[in-house]
């Protein structure tokens, strides 16, 4: 069987297995509806270290160790680590994991890390490079805040398009076997930039790259949308919710019945002052390593198409008038 089917789908002939899952998140995301799913809530926004940046640090790396408990694996089993983050030069990652004595490959696609992770990962167990890999990203409020908007003192108003930059991560172990949900196949996305330049509007700068990859996904494997339980996108919040409908209905497809977005489950949008959710690595990270694990586990889902969402901004090209380049990774999952 051709590993590559249509334009940009990658199917697996030896599926990975997604044998454990776990997040850490922060209070405001422990505060929300998905609380019970996620393995512990941090109060400390410090996480017990000095800066916020090195918090992110030890939420992954105690993300990681949750994961590789839960999966019944040591740590010598695991043949590469494959993680990323929001911060300049992903050091939330390499400081997480650099006592790890395990290969270490660092990962950027913003927001669609975890999708990004999932679908390398996969690559190489099928391509037998690996037979365990852990995928993880991470994200913190305090410090994407500051690295990519202002600083938290100086207590900025947000605007009605903005979402709050999740405080958290997740991480799943995947194998060559065990028990577990399967990883078929994957899209890779290619950058879709509709000259979007508001750094408090993601969501817009997003959703035609979720539009593109899903399209070309549903093409590739002749499927429609009714062929999923659940189209998952990363973090588009409800506004870039909203454009993806309307730009998958203009291509013919209707999948309003079949979408949610993290960054909408995450967080109660009414209650907790979030604008139009969540965003930032760790908000689909850490719902789909708990909360739809759960689900996969509980026999309520069967087929999931995951697709992280990615605003691959820079404050530098921004300041210079740049405007926000877009990019969707699609990974399907069956029970």
């Amino acid at each position: 069987m051709a590993k590559r089917l249509g334009s940009q789908t990658v199917v697996f002939d030896k599926q990975p297995i997604i044998l454990s899952g776990a997040a850490i998140v922060g209070k405001k995301e422990g505060d929300g509806p998905l609380a019970r799913y996620f393995d512990d809530v941090v109060d400390d926004e410090y996480a017990g270290e000095k800066t916020f940046e090195a918090a992110e640090s030890r939420i992954l790396k105690d993300t990681f160790s949750k994961a590789l408990e839960k999966s019944g694996k040591a740590a010598a089993d695991i043949n590469v680590i494959l993680a990323g983050d929001l911060l300049n030069q992903s050091t939330a990652a390499s400081y997480a994991f650099r006592d790890a004595n395990t290969p270490f490959i660092g990962l950027f696609g913003a927001c669609s890390t975890m999708s990004e992770s999932l679908t390398i990962g996969s690559m190489l167990i099928d391509g037998g490079s690996a037979d365990y890999a852990v995928c993880a990203a991470s994200s913190h409020f305090c410090s994407a805040e500051r690295q990519f908007r202002f600083p938290l003192e100086y207590g900025s108003q947000r605007t009605p398009t903005a979402q709050w930059t999740v405080t958290g991560s997740g991480a799943v172990i995947l194998g060559k076997d065990g028990q577990g949900p399967r990883i078929v196949c994957a899209t890779p996305g290619k950058i879709i930039d509709q000259g979007i330049k508001d750094a408090n509007n993601m969501g817009a700068a997003m959703a035609p790259a979720a539009c593109d990859t899903i399209t070309s996904h549903l093409k590739d494997l002749g499927r429609s949308a009714d062929d999923y339980d659940l189209i998952l996108t990363g973090d588009l919040g409800s506004f870039g919710s909203s454009m993806l409908n309307d730009l998958m209905i203009k291509n013919g497809i209707d999948m309003k019945n079949k979408h949610k977005d993290c960054g909408t489950l995450i967080f109660d949008l009414e209650k907790q002052g979030v604008n139009c959710g969540g965003s930032g690595c760790g908000c689909s990270a850490a719902v789909f390593s708990t909360y739809i694990m759960n689900q996969f586990r509980q026999g309520a889902l069967k087929r999931i198409l995951f697709i992280a969402t990615g605003a691959l901004m820079s404050p530098t090209r921004s300041q210079q008038g740049e405007s926000i380049p877009g990019v969707a990774h699609a990974v399907c999952i069956e029970a």
